[in-house]
């Protein structure tokens, strides 16, 4: 293909590091944010870090349509001969070979080699549809093996037939540590043709399906001569198998396969075209249209195409619906999400800046479910309360997204749902996955002494990061007290704001690092920086720097500037070592980690101590080194989260970041070098004013990362940030760009 006529689309290569990532990472036939996420498993099993599709297999045991953090289901796969579904996928896999395989945002095609069929899947965004062309004649079985695990185990399953060519049911993933209640997915399966036989089993018997059958497979039989195509449509829903059907209609009432194809190209298209670059190589630009697909479709949608979701905070499911426009349409849908762990370093300001809708979205789901459960969830799972990780990091999410201006979600509701978060029964009572009790978040003792100690006893995880949970507390606090004083709730903001300086109750003067302290109020005794006692996913080196809403605070700690920045600025050269990742993927081993949340900032921190260049010398390095690999055996450095990653890496490839999450009452934009000549972000007519905002980058090239020169809408500019209020109202950014740095520009450190 000529790439001078490629469309954003054309560079997105959802191969990329598929070697190395967990069971949702791959996502073809599937639609922007698609509750449908239909794609091979050529592993099955209950790890979610080794199912799914993984690069260096030769087999594939069936085509699932959920691939989700803590949900799976709906595995179908069609074979040639003997029926054997009851055998088990270790029995009916098929080799297969990336030389007949094609993987594009929104289709996946694949030959499965053992019974030389073709199998092409594509989706809309609730319905998954296959087609199946096969190469020689014989009996053909399309198998559903719905009580396997793919991921996670199912608790049950049921089926049954209601027309000559529909099946209709359920899978239940059972309940995890994660998602403590078992969640059901239903499903209508359509057949263009109906099949001759149907099959069901049970304890390895297998007879003729008669009306309905639970915990068994299916298999669908049929006589097929060599050419002939089969094509079938799986609606799913989380309410009901008649929100299930509803979504075909809606969506897919029709077997025009290549029609659904095409619509899933340009649907891809035109979000990825939301950001169009210019300049770069080949491979800059299919890493950057293959980290915004992977930002956009993580976190799955989960309310039905009529705007019903299923409520399951309380002690029995409960069927509710999104209120709906003029249009008849929902005014917003429901996602699930991991939690927003991170999320202030990407996707707040990723989807606030290009993709607003969004952003509304999830912020009516987490209001939804705070009126439904009491609860404004770190992250949900079908309509689940998770409480995956620490702190309550949903509080930067809809801080920020008020503070970026999208304003169509009940503010009020929100916060009363923040500030119950912020004390006890709220999230900072519960650690990782604490379902039951409020006891491991500590937050009593932080309300008291000013930090979590360590030692408490919960039936947890993550009751060892209590030096995490005192830091994480400390910057929602703040954020929490910027929204109170944008709402006049000034006695919260003093109180929220003087909680917020807690952080400091950590910093060891001796060894100027935060160290974690004990029930006794001492500080744990031989302390070794890259222990993981005391922190999430990480170490003291990660966490020595965890004040992002007061750098000026924390560098008076250091004994000023100039110590703050020789300190990080050694930890970056030794990073250098191991490509700023975890050695041995375990997140305390390095002296940063860029491939996990909590050191995606740190590169940041020189635009706040007044040594830019810095920041984007060490941005620009962690991109070569972590960020740009094209193939399948790398390219994100570690856990691409969701999106948290593909976010990370598009916002600096395009030199825009926001330290403290996007939760200032004016929020500010900081600036690296981009690495595109000239990158344009058309803007959202109904959050933003102006129509596009274009950033320019004079005499660009892989070593000229450094700003010489940068101008605002024709004004010089001489900070290392702009306000977002700018950004919003349209303009272009000129930036001027050398291979030495600049010292004498936007030299002084950033006031927060």
């Amino acid at each position: 293909m000529n790439t001078t006529h490629k469309q954003p689309v054309d560079w997105v290569d959802p191969l990329i590091d598929t070697a190395n990532r967990r069971f949702f990472f791959l996502t073809t036939a599937s639609r922007p944010f698609g509750m449908v996420n239909l794609s091979p498993d050529t592993r099955v099993g209950l790890d979610g870090w080794e199912s799914g599709y993984r690069y260096t297999d030769d087999v594939i045991h069936g085509f699932s349509h959920v691939h989700a953090w803590q949900l799976c289901g709906i595995p179908m796969m069609p074979t040639l001969g003997e029926m054997n579904g009851h055998l088990g996928s270790d029995v009916y896999k098929s080799k297969f070979r990336h030389e007949s395989e094609v993987a594009q945002p929104g289709y996946h095609s694949v030959t499965l080699d053992d019974y030389e069929i073709k199998a092409e899947l594509t989706s809309t965004v609730r319905v998954g549809v296959h087609r199946y062309t096969f190469n020689k004649a014989g009996r053909a079985w399309i198998l559903l093996n719905l009580p396997s695990p793919i991921m996670l185990p199912m608790s049950d399953s049921f089926i049954e037939q209601v027309k000559p060519n529909e099946f209709c049911g359920y899978v239940e993933n059972e309940a995890t540590r994660r998602r403590p209640k078992p969640t059901k997915i239903f499903f209508s399966l359509q057949c263009e043709q109906s099949p001759s036989e149907s099959l069901c089993w049970q304890d390895d018997t297998v007879i003729p399906l008669a009306g309905s059958i639970q915990n068994s497979g299916l298999a669908l039989g049929y006589d097929v001569q060599a050419g002939d195509v089969l094509q079938f449509r799986v609606g799913i829903s989380y309410c009901g198998v008649e929100y299930a059907q509803d979504n075909i209609l809606q969506e897919c009432n029709h077997w025009d396969f290549d029609a659904v194809r095409t619509d899933a190209r340009e649907d891809w298209n035109q979000e990825l075209s939301r950001i169009e670059v210019e300049g770069g190589t080949d491979a800059q630009k299919t890493k950057f249209y293959t980290d915004l697909f992977n930002a956009l479709k993580g976190r799955r949608r989960i309310s039905d195409a009529g705007g019903t979701y299923m409520d399951m905070t309380g002690e029995t499911p409960q069927i509710r619906q999104i209120p709906l426009n003029d249009d008849g349409k929902p005014h917003y849908e429901h996602h699930n999400s991991d939690a927003f762990w991170g999320a202030a370093w990407t996707l707040n300001t990723l989807w606030s800046l290009v993709y607003p809708r969004i952003t509304h979205n999830f912020c009516n789901t987490l209001i939804d479910m705070y009126h439904n459960g009491g609860l404004i969830p770190r992250g949900p799972s079908g309509g689940n309360y998770t409480f995956v990780m620490t702190a309550p990091t949903s509080t930067t999410f809809l801080v920020s997204a008020w503070m970026y201006g999208i304003r169509t979600f009940d503010i009020d509701t929100a916060y009363q749902g923040l500030l119950k978060n912020h004390g006890p029964g709220g999230l900072m009572s519960k650690a990782g996955y604490e379902h039951d009790t409020s006891i491991g978040g500590g937050v009593e003792y932080y309300l008291e002494r000013g930090y979590v100690p360590q030692g408490i006893v919960a039936d947890a995880f993550h009751t060892h990061a209590a030096a995490t949970m005192t830091l994480e507390y400390a910057f929602h606090d703040w954020a929490l007290a910027q929204l109170s004083q944008t709402l006049d709730y000034s006695t919260d903001y003093d109180q929220l704001i003087t909680r917020s300086k807690n952080y400091k109750n950590l910093w060891d003067s001796s060894t100027k690092f935060m160290r974690p302290r004990m029930m006794d109020g001492e500080f744990l005794p031989d302390f070794d920086p890259m222990v993981l006692y005391g922190w999430c996913e990480g170490n003291a080196h990660h966490y020595r720097w965890y004040a992002p809403h007061d750098v000026q605070g924390l560098a008076d700690l250091f004994g000023g500037y100039d110590v703050f920045i020789d300190e990080l600025n050694t930890l970056f050269e030794l990073a250098e070592g191991h490509s700023f990742t975890a050695p041995h993927a375990k997140h305390e081993e390095g002296y940063i980690d860029y491939g996990n949340q909590p050191c995606m900032y740190l590169a940041h921190l020189f635009n706040y101590a007044g040594a830019p260049w810095l920041t984007q010398k060490w941005v620009r390095r962690i991109m070569q080194a972590a960020k740009s690999d094209v193939t399948p055996y790398g390219g994100y450095g570690g856990d691409e989260d969701q999106g948290q990653m593909g976010a990370l890496n598009i916002l600096m490839a395009m030199g825009l970041f926001s330290i403290n999450g996007g939760c200032l009452p004016e929020p500010i934009l900081e600036l690296s070098a981009p690495i595109f000549d000239r990158i344009t972000i058309h803007l959202d007519p109904d959050y933003h004013n102006g129509g596009k905002f274009v950033i320019e980058a004079e005499n660009n090239n892989p070593d000229a990362c450094y700003i010489q020169s940068a101008e605002l809408n024709g004004q010089h500019l001489d900070t290392a940030w702009f306000y977002h209020h700018d950004f919003a109202k349209g303009g272009t950014l000129k930036l001027v760009l050398g291979n030495e740095p600049n010292k004498s520009w936007a030299n002084q450190p950033i006031n927060q």
